[in-house]
């Protein structure tokens, strides 16, 4: 008996000591970001000092008498500039415009980058990049990327109904034409909290092939959701749960353990799986604006997109048929487990919310997310009466409710009372 006592003893000890290392870990994390935000500014002033300085050189050379040889443009460079590759304002090496519709596109045939010019807040004549879509010709996959309507609406304070409108970003496309047609701070770099979790099962998706093989969660799944403060499933330490589980304890509850799980299942550990996430960012052509550290959405500096690239992200998902089940189940219960013997029940409640508020058309999928920094969002898919799709992501309401009236007030705005047409 006193064995098994000491044992116990020394278990909960060790895992009190795991906490605290992690804890540790974590308020060194938060002190490194304070100094370099503290310090940041001054280095900014180097750099710009020495930027200074560069193009001073470059403004006033050196008269011919004072240089040792003068440079000949060599014959590639001189055919460079005559097919104006480069095209100055774009930020895109190697692009070629067409002058006339905004339109750059790079030498590779397997990318094509869409530039907006004057839109977006940018000045007159300003080129702007919003967004790229990747063209797999050669593999025949689908590319993904859209473009402002003719008429764009702009969501400013209020919609034009009347109605307040809360977030301080937010896109709403036409899936059918792929338009947008309306936005609000879209370019903006955001962090999206748990909407990050719409990537972690695409990318899972493409990678499982059983849904019924079986995982267990682990010590350090639980003590890595517990100390980051993360929803959870409510998966116990030692259960051994479906992949399917994984699943919709990743979107509907928003669980920590899950998506964690669920990314070790796939890749044997979150870091591998994170590699794969950016990959898939790369795939979709956003990963220029894109990044992530995580598959559960916690902060981080690194962790970033635009409500754009969000979108881009939820209609990939909408073409994976694994995704488009989970996404839209608003209730679900996992398998039962020696934990759980009548399973856990789960909800997606912005769905089971949002559609006692919609009329014209039906919201079918969404995920929700927050963190301090990007305050109450949400992605969202739609249909109208006449089924067409609609995504709308929604970054920085002050509320969950708030959030919600945000979707309903944009969809509402194109096909509430108007029979689904626009």
């Amino acid at each position: 008996m006193n064995e098994q006592l000491n044992e116990d003893n020394a278990v909960r000890e060790r895992h009190r000591q795991r906490i605290e290392q992690m804890r540790r870990d974590k308020e060194r994390q938060m002190v490194l970001r304070r100094n370099i935000r503290k310090y940041a500014p001054v280095g900014a002033g180097v750099l710009a000092v020495l930027l200074l300085i560069t193009a001073g050189t470059m403004i006033f050379p050196k008269k011919p008498a004072d240089r040792q040889t003068d440079t000949v443009p060599t014959k590639q460079e001189t055919m460079a500039d005559n097919r104006g590759e480069g095209t100055k304002g774009t930020g895109l090496p190697g692009a070629g415009s067409d002058g006339e519709n905004g339109t750059a596109v790079l030498s590779p045939m397997s990318r094509k980058i869409r530039i907006l010019t004057g839109m977006l807040g940018a000045g007159e004549g300003e080129q702007v990049s919003f967004g790229a879509e990747c063209v797999y010709e050669a593999a025949g996959q689908r590319s993904y990327g859209a473009a402002p309507a003719e008429d764009v609406f702009t969501v400013g304070e209020a919609l034009s109904s009347g109605d307040v409108f809360y977030s301080k970003n937010a896109i709403l496309i036409d899936l059918e034409s792929n338009d947008i047609i309306a936005w609000k701070g879209a370019r903006d770099r955001i962090n999206p909290a748990s909407m990050t979790k719409i990537l972690t099962i695409l990318v899972a998706a493409e990678q499982v092939g059983d849904l019924e093989d079986t995982f267990t969660i682990t010590l350090d799944i639980t003590d890595y959701s517990y100390v980051n403060g993360c929803s959870n499933a409510g998966f116990a330490r030692d259960e051994e749960v479906t992949v399917r589980d994984l699943f919709y304890g990743t979107i509907l509850p928003s669980g920590g353990d899950a998506a964690l799980g669920l990314a070790t299942y796939v890749a044997g550990s979150q870091e591998a799986f994170v590699g794969l996430m950016n990959q898939k960012l790369e795939e979709l052509g956003l990963a220029g604006s894109a990044h992530v550290t995580n598959c559960v959405g916690l902060y981080d500096e690194n962790h970033y997109c635009t409500v754009y690239d969000m979108a881009m992200i939820l209609e990939a998902a909408m073409d994976n048929p694994l995704c488009r089940e989970v996404l839209s189940t608003r209730t679900y219960g996992t398998s039962r487990t020696e934990q759980h013997p009548e399973g856990i029940t789960i909800s997606n409640w912005f769905l089971r919310r949002i559609e006692d508020h919609i009329t014209g058309g039906e919201v079918l999928c969404a995920k929700t997310g927050y963190v301090v920094q990007s305050g109450n969002c949400a992605a969202s898919y739609a249909q109208s009466a006449d089924g067409r799709g609609f995504v709308c992501v929604t970054v920085g309401a002050n509320s969950y409710w708030q959030c919600i009236f945000d979707h309903v007030g944009l969809y509402e705005q194109f096909f509430g009372g108007n029979d689904g047409h626009f």
